[in-house]
């Protein structure tokens, strides 16, 4: 019998699929039917009765309502969006800067590794609500030295109140960033040193390696960060349009306007996702040719 053999691609994609195979049964087993369940509830009012639930069809009912009568739900996306779009560039920034610090022969630096990634497992879920409700995520030296009043005599009032905004929430920036630093740090190991002193022998700077070798060659590491801290952002425990969506579903049992509403977010966050992908498409081609 005949071996059938795969070019380097084709073995590159089989592995790729054995890797996510686990997640597709997973979500097989587990998530297809309540995702099928949750977008029939979305066109439907329910009712809770001794039998169960009785559907009655609306049609868009809910999907209207959400944009017109809610007078939560479209502030709440906005704020959602905002806080992403200040987020995760921090995140990305600092997870990138501490990846590329840990790479270098450091003194204990699997320690330093662990505790960056340590708040990934403690400050999640219930407990991260917990230390945000005790006002753990801000940093009190913002307001107990009236840094604003200081400051504000050099910096414009406009420019340093979005300036301290952005220094406040540096505590969460740090909670988040554990995942996304080891994504780096595992990319940054993959870079030939080969590279690197061709470019120095060349008078490159650190500078210029770094844009010229570091940040290309990470790209798909990038992509990776980008897409984890956006989707983490839409998710977290502090996310006020989660818990709107829940108070309805859980509190006031309105099972179908909550599907809806949970449809409606599930395609704001693709279509961000989709623009994500889109924008990272160029910088990944660039990278394949240069492999």
């Amino acid at each position: 019998m005949k071996k059938v053999k795969l070019s380097m691609r084709s073995r590159s994609v089989m592995e790729g699929y054995g890797f996510i195979s686990l997640w597709l049964i997973g979500f097989l087993l587990f998530m297809a039917i309540p995702l099928g369940r949750s977008l029939y509830y979305s066109f439907h009012a329910l009712q809770v009765s001794k039998d169960g639930l009785i559907a009655t069809f609306v049609g868009t009912e809910h999907f209207r309502a959400a944009f017109t009568t809610d007078v939560n739900f479209l502030p709440l996306l906005k704020d959602t969006m905002v806080s992403t779009l200040t987020q995760v560039p921090l995140i990305l920034i600092f997870s990138l800067f501490c990846a590329i610090l840990l790479n270098r022969k450091l003194v204990g630096k699997t320690f330093f590794r662990g505790v960056f990634f340590l708040p990934v497992i403690i400050a999640s879920g219930a407990i991260l609500s917990k230390l945000m409700d005790q006002g753990a995520a801000n940093l009190p030296i913002f307001y107990n030295q009236n840094l604003y009043n200081k400051l504000n005599a050099f910096i414009p009032g406009d420019i340093l109140e979005i300036l301290l905004k952005y220094a406040e929430s540096l505590t969460l920036v740090m909670w988040d960033s554990g995942v996304q630093i080891l994504i780096f740090l595992a990319g940054l190991q993959t870079i030939s040193i080969s590279l690197y002193e061709a470019a120095k022998c060349d008078g490159a700077t650190a500078w210029e390696s770094f844009w010229k070798i570091t940040f290309p060659m990470i790209m798909p590491m990038m992509l990776v960060n980008t897409l984890f801290s956006i989707v983490s952002s839409f998710t977290k425990a502090d996310n006020q349009m989660m818990s709107h969506i829940l108070n309805v579903v859980f509190k006031t049992n309105d099972f179908g306007y909550g599907s809806a509403m949970g449809w409606i977010y599930f395609i704001f966050i693709f279509l961000i996702l989709g623009l994500v992908f889109l924008l990272f498409r160029k910088s990944l081609n660039n990278t394949e040719g240069r492999k």
